[in-house]
């Protein structure tokens, strides 16, 4: 039998031919002797346990003649088996099909997997309603198949799957659970196919085809009652990051193990892919979810669909290097995937979408679902953070007047942790520039080339500082866009809702204004960060961060913000004393301004005796800076001469002195005098004159 030319297979013929006793396959034994295939299930069971073994050695023989013919008998055996129908609590079939997995497996031969593909297809179309346990090693096979090197064998076993789902789907249903998973497993192994992109979305069609089937079959995921020891409970599984549960329903099972495939293919590396699958997913709970009891839904939200989005908060602003040193960010996901804007988009509103609409099931899961979408804000790309932004703006518009006091806290209070968590980071991302030296315009970055005692030359540093420099500018500009991106949801939600909030929810939302607010001062009160970075760009030649307009916008909205509410909704301006707050804001603005004037640094005047003294000119960089905080200034001098006379009677001894020292001031714009004028004349004139 070992001979390359011509091996004898009379021998191989004849144990297969023991094994069957069949006189159309064997001449050489006494038709007086019992079929064997008669024998009772266990001895049978027995005899396969040394014939498997044989069978297997045998077809992946090096020898292809041998090796087919040895799988062209085991297919004429197995048929026999599948005429006949398989007794409850029996597996006899899954044992007798076990060769064909081995070899699929662990064959080298081309044409041995293929001929295992052809036999598998023709046996199960052929023979359908009498599969039973053997449904797991064709699955195993197509499984192995989906992994082939070889198109024409992956093509070929899709061809057998497709054809099971549309015509015999129902055969899959009425087996065991287990049944099912192997199923989807293996339309999952299709997906993953790099010879046929339609192969692998169609997969993913049928994964959909399947929910709609077990739709029509009727199999709700009812809840049972602790009476009849049945359960739902959800475990850990240490060999995935995808909670599995653990469910005594087989139905609920099916959804499950479909719901759950699905979801793990959210981080497949394919754009295309993971578009599919996160559509489909969301569609299949969007479509069939009326089906699921209350405990399922939970189950599956916390457990399948939670998941998918952990990545999303694992986002930081620490920079890492990769391979070339440059800096990058840590991938989202576990597997090395990243999420592109468009898939961040598309997740975050099949996720509001499916809470809205499930919303009495998925209730308490509100917590879950904001802390998703605030993880969006703390990515440090602007795409996710006005991804998450829209996502939050519209959930808080779909559920408005159903949301509790509480649940209104819990989203403002989600809110400023996610405001607030990104500035520390932010901040370390700043200090990494104190030990870079950024030489002035003059001196050259090429002109140094010596060696330092460490093999790196004076180019190599630098050239790894411009790297680091111009991710710290371009960081800085995402990291402004989303401060005031967050400022900017702030005031539509409150303009949107106001009615919906208490004094209690609205003190959390003033509160993440002044931390922005401070934060922006901050950053412009360090100048001489803010000398370097502006070297840095000139260098690299980009545009500077908009520090200057972070500081004025952040104060402007926060300003506007609070005299919204002291005009509009006295009875909460009253209880949190929201208008000494406004002065105060006003005062800082006229502090800022002053500041930036160099007011401070002037000499004083003797009110004895003047000195005279020259008004020395303001370079070019500090008169755009003020004709940018102009308008601000004004708006705030327009706030305090709106107050009403009282209130200005109150607050007036506060700020009268930075009103003087505006007047003093020899670098103010006509316009902030012609409203220091304007103040004087009605407010304080008014008052000196009672």
């Amino acid at each position: 039998m070992l001979a390359p030319r011509e091996p004898r297979d009379f021998s191989l013929a004849n144990k297969i031919a023991l094994a069957l006793f069949d006189a159309s396959i064997s001449l050489y034994l006494p038709p007086s002797l019992h079929y064997n295939i008669n024998r009772i299930r266990l001895v049978w069971s027995r005899m396969w346990n040394v014939l498997s073994d044989f069978f297997v050695s045998v077809g992946l023989s090096e020898n292809l003649p041998v090796a087919i013919f040895v799988m062209d008998s085991l297919r004429q055996l197995a048929v026999k088996f599948l005429e006949r129908e398989e007794l409850a609590n029996y597996n006899l079939q899954n044992e007798f099909l076990r060769p064909f997995v081995i070899v699929m497996e662990k064959s080298t031969s081309v044409e041995i997997r293929e001929l295992i593909v052809r036999c598998i297809s023709q046996m199960v179309l052929s023979h359908v309603s009498n599969v039973k346990s053997g449904w797991k090693s064709v699955f195993m096979v197509f499984t192995a198949a989906a992994a082939d090197e070889r198109k024409n064998i992956v093509l070929l076993a899709f061809e057998t799957m497709e054809k099971i789902v549309r015509e015999y789907f129902l055969h899959i249903t009425e087996m065991e659970a287990t049944t099912f998973t192997d199923w989807v497993r293996c339309l999952i192994k299709f997906t993953n196919s790099r010879f046929n992109g339609d192969v692998s979305l169609n997969a993913i069609a049928f994964l959909r085809f399947c929910a709609v089937k077990l739709a029509e079959g009727g199999l709700v995921c009812a809840d049972k009652s602790l009476d009849d020891g049945s359960s739902l409970s959800i475990i850990n599984n240490d060999d995935s990051d995808v909670q599995s549960f653990t469910i005594v329903d087989d139905h609920g099972c099916y959804w499950i193990h479909l719901l759950t495939g699905l979801s793990k293919l959210a981080s497949d590396s394919r754009l295309a892919i993971r578009k599919s699958s996160l559509e489909v997913l969301f569609n299949i709970l969007k479509d069939h979810g009326q089906l699921f009891s209350r405990t399922f839904w939970i189950g599956v939200f916390s457990s399948i669909v939670l998941p998918i989005f952990n990545g999303v908060c694992e986002k930081r602003d620490i920079p890492v290097k990769d391979a070339q040193e440059s800096p990058t960010l840590r991938s989202p996901h576990s597997d090395g995937s990243t999420w592109d804007t468009e898939t961040f988009a598309m997740a975050a509103q099949c996720l509001v979408d499916l809470f809205i609409n499930f919303y009495n099931e998925l209730r308490p899961q509100l917590s879950n679902v904001v802390s998703v979408l605030t993880g969006y804000l703390r990515s440090s790309i602007q795409g996710p953070a006005n991804t998450g932004v829209a996502a939050m703006f519209r959930l808080m518009g779909e559920l408005e007047s159903r949301l509790s006091e509480d649940e209104w806290r819990e989203i403002f209070l989600a809110l400023k942790e996610a405001a607030i968590s990104i500035l520390p980071g932010f901040i370390n991302l700043l200090r990494t520039m104190d030990d870079i030296k950024v030489p002035d315009n003059s001196e050259s970055y090429a002109n140094t080339g010596t060696s330092s005692d460490h093999g790196l030359t004076n180019d190599d540093l630098e050239d790894d500082n411009l790297q680091t420099l111009a991710y710290v500018v371009s960081r800085m500009k995402s990291h402004i866009a989303i401060q005031l991106l967050i400022m900017q949801v702030i005031t539509d939600i409150y303009k949107t809702h106001q009615q919906f909030l208490s004094a209690a929810n609205i003190i959390i939302l003033v509160e993440i204004f002044s931390s922005i607010a401070s934060h922006a001062q901050q950053l412009n009160s360090e100048t001489t960060l803010q000398k370097k970075i502006q070297k840095a760009c000139s260098i690299l030649e980009l545009s500077d961060p908009p520090m200057v307009h972070f500081e004025n916008e952040a104060y402007q909205n926060y300003l506007n913000f609070l005299q919204d509410i002291v005009k509009n909704n006295l009875s909460v301006s009253e209880e949190l004393n929201l208008e000494s707050l406004l002065v105060a804001v006003c005062e800082k603005i006229m502090q800022i301004y002053l500041n930036c004037t160099d007011y401070h640094l002037a000499p004083k005047k003797s009110v004895e005796k003047p000195v005279a003294h020259w008004i020395l000119p303001l370079g070019l960089g500090k008169r755009e800076e003020l004709a940018a905080r102009t308008p601000l200034l004004v708006s705030a001098l327009k706030v305090l001469s709106g107050l009403e006379r009282d209130s200005f009677k109150k607050y007036v001894a506060n700020f009268f002195h930075l009103l003087l020292d505006l007047v003093r001031s020899e670098h103010s714009s006509g316009e902030v005098q012609r409203v220091l004028s304007n103040i004087f004349l009605s407010c304080i004139g008014l008052l000196i004159m009672q």
